[in-house]
């Protein structure tokens, strides 16, 4: 056992869990919507030099906004991200969304914009004067989401068009192969209690901050918990309230206050989202090692419960082991929330 957690501590040493790139660019543009109309986006993406340019290499992360909240106030997290390998596309999507509550008009997020934003970059990618022209992996699509728009990503995941959602139709594209969503519970549109999140093995994170008091945590625990199939992880931000992934806090819309700096709360959700999305989905063996083993420990902002289904590996004792460690972090992480209730 000694030199098995020698192995694991040479392992987490090896790996850097940095951005992979040292800068990201963005620039602006329109999405057609399939329903009509179009939507101001936007799109981030890594700065390549000669020696990294891989061309079809990138996937595709559609960030789907929070409620009312500008696709401007998430730049900053949108740009960690790509800077991961990730074409990160943020649209403002303006609705009328109808719920037992009322309706609200404004930037809300929706089922369509996953088909949509799909449809769109794969034509980026084929034009020759698209800045993004042959960088997209177009087969593999990602989401990213905050608050409500978390939960419009974990119904699309899940392929079931709810009302307050999805407007019309939607069908899952094959392409979709994760999520990881911030601030986010299912509760919204489903009376009061979590229904089983039926995933079919597409992973997902869901990141939230111990000081929100929108989307609590206790909400965003029992919906971590109905996620049916790993690889999942439930990640919590100590210090960050609901708006710890946004460029500045919002006093108005969140009563309490951080107590974990602004710009060190959105670099770790976005680190967190995005080893987790280049670990399921990228098949990135340090990535996956960072957030199912090691990362919880390097990094003392956050706790983490977690479940993989496996652990890349190339020995089945590694693997044994890396489950093992899961497990206790499950266990421990329980024994601290039983402590603040």
């Amino acid at each position: 056992m000694i030199t098995l957690g020698l192995e694991l501590s040479t392992v987490a040493a090896e790996f850097n869990p940095d951005p992979l790139f040292n800068s990201a660019t963005s620039y602006s543009t329109i999405i057609p919507r399939s329903q009509g109309g179009a939507d101001p986006a936007d799109i981030y993406y890594p700065v390549l030099s000669d020696t990294n340019k891989n061309e079809n290499s990138l996937p595709i992360a559609l960030f789907l906004q929070g409620a009312l909240v500008d696709k401007s106030d998430y730049s900053n997290f949108a740009s960690y991200v790509a800077r991961y390998g990730f074409v990160v596309v943020v649209p403002n999507h303006v609705r009328t969304a109808v719920s037992p509550m009322g309706s609200v008009t404004g930037f809300i997020a929706e089922q369509q914009q996953v088909n949509d934003v799909l449809t769109y970059m794969a034509v980026l990618d084929s034009n020759p004067s698209s800045p993004v022209a042959n960088l997209l992996d177009s087969s593999k699509l990602v989401l990213l989401g905050h608050s409500f728009g978390g939960a419009v990503g974990l119904a699309a995941i899940q392929d079931t068009c709810i009302p307050v959602f999805c407007t019309g139709q939607f069908n899952r594209p094959k392409e979709l192969k994760g999520g990881a969503f911030y601030g986010t519970n299912f509760l919204i549109g489903q009376g009061g209690v979590v229904p089983p999140i039926n995933n079919d093995g597409i992973p997902i994170a869901l990141v939230e901050g111990s000081q929100d008091s929108v989307a609590t945590p206790d909400e965003a625990f029992a919906t971590y918990a109905q996620i049916q199939d790993p690889p999942k992880a439930l990640v919590t931000v100590v210090g960050a309230n609901h708006y710890g992934i946004t460029n500045e806090d919002n006093p108005i819309r969140e009563p309490v206050r951080p107590t974990l700096e602004q710009d060190v709360a959105t670099e770790t959700i976005a680190r967190w989202s995005a080893l987790l999305l280049r670990g399921t989905v990228l098949n990135d063996t340090g990535a996956f090692n960072y957030v199912f083993n090691t990362g919880d420990v390097l990094d003392k902002n956050v706790s983490i419960v977690r479940v993989a289904k496996s652990v890349p590996e190339p020995t089945s004792i590694m693997g044994f082991l890396g489950l093992g460690v899961i497990g206790i972090n499950s266990v421990l992480w329980r024994k601290q929330k039983l402590v603040r209730k």
